[in-house]
């Protein structure tokens, strides 16, 4: 089921389009600091990144502030000036204007160059790692389809690599998740790996379509999936990306209202005019029947 929190309270994880709240754990574990940063967006990272330089440039002006006439050319008590002079202190910029005037600035000074050099470095790498995490341009359909493949109903999902390369020796896998309740009355989320038509393909270019068949030994055997509420598919693709050299992944989650019974993909590879072959993106979730 899908469970959309609009206002979060407490520490959660997101599975697919669903939300599990984490009681009893704090919302932000600043004891894993990387972690933390590796995980929030953009925005919410520049903009911590940003407030950090600011907060600490007016930590340091107000610690020039303390002696008059520390800072040789400032004006007397004005804190821009001291802010100023810390932002040109800490990028190491020195323009000349303004300088250390007495031991007390240049031991401040020092202390905030020290500082200026291990944030720098520490931002740099933090920056290199969170562009250089490895991710798959994977486009998954928005839906999945039961139809008949060779008199056998198969749930099939359809995937395509948005990128202008291949990913190598790519993997698929598919998984039921779903509530099952034992003979004492206990109820545990289990997870059923579902059987593919095909597991790998050595080149993933264009697209690839995800099949399991319906058969006798499918969890999914005499379910109605259509009523099958509590019903979740997780659908992950794996691959080696030609381009980075690194293994990238991606997955999709299904539940119960995302499945079409009884329709199949339109065929979206298209022989052009000049006999070259295309695959046609505009019709990537459009079915034939």
């Amino acid at each position: 089921m899908k469970n959309k929190r609009k206002t979060p309270k407490y520490p959660s994880i997101k599975i697919g389009e669903s939300y599990v709240d984490k009681l009893g754990l704090p919302r932000y574990d600043w004891s894993d600091i990387y972690h933390l940063l590796l995980t929030l967006s953009w925005p919410r990272f520049l903009a911590l990144a940003s407030g950090f330089f600011v907060l600490t440039n007016a930590v340091f002006a107000l610690a020039y502030l303390v002696q008059d006439n520390g800072v040789e050319n400032a004006r007397p008590h004005s804190f821009a000036d001291a802010f100023f002079f810390s932002v040109e202190t800490i990028a190491t910029v020195g323009y000349g204007a303004m300088h250390p005037a007495t031991l007390y600035t240049h031991l401040v000074s020092t202390v905030e160059i020290l500082v200026g050099m291990l944030a720098v470095a520490m931002m740099t790498g933090m920056m290199f790692a969170r562009f250089s995490r490895p991710t798959a341009r994977v486009l998954f359909s928005d839906s999945a389809t039961v139809h008949p493949v060779n008199g056998i109903p198969t749930l099939t999902v359809r995937t395509a690599n948005r990128r202008h390369n291949s990913i190598l020796q790519a993997s698929a896998k598919m998984t039921l998740l779903r509530h099952e309740t034992t003979q004492e009355g206990q109820v545990f989320r289990r997870f059923h790996d579902l059987k593919l038509v095909r597991e790998s393909t050595p080149v993933f270019a264009l697209s690839l379509s995800i099949m399991h068949p319906i058969d006798e030994d499918s969890p999914l055997h005499g379910v109605d999936l259509e009523q099958s509420g509590d019903l979740t598919l997780i659908v992950s693709l794996s691959g080696f990306d030609e381009t980075s050299s690194q293994t990238v992944l991606a997955r999709k989650f299904y539940y119960a209202s995302d499945i079409r019974w009884g329709r199949q993909f339109a065929d979206i590879i298209l022989t052009l005019a000049d006999g070259r072959q295309a695959i046609d993106f505009t019709r990537f979730n459009e079915f034939t029947s």
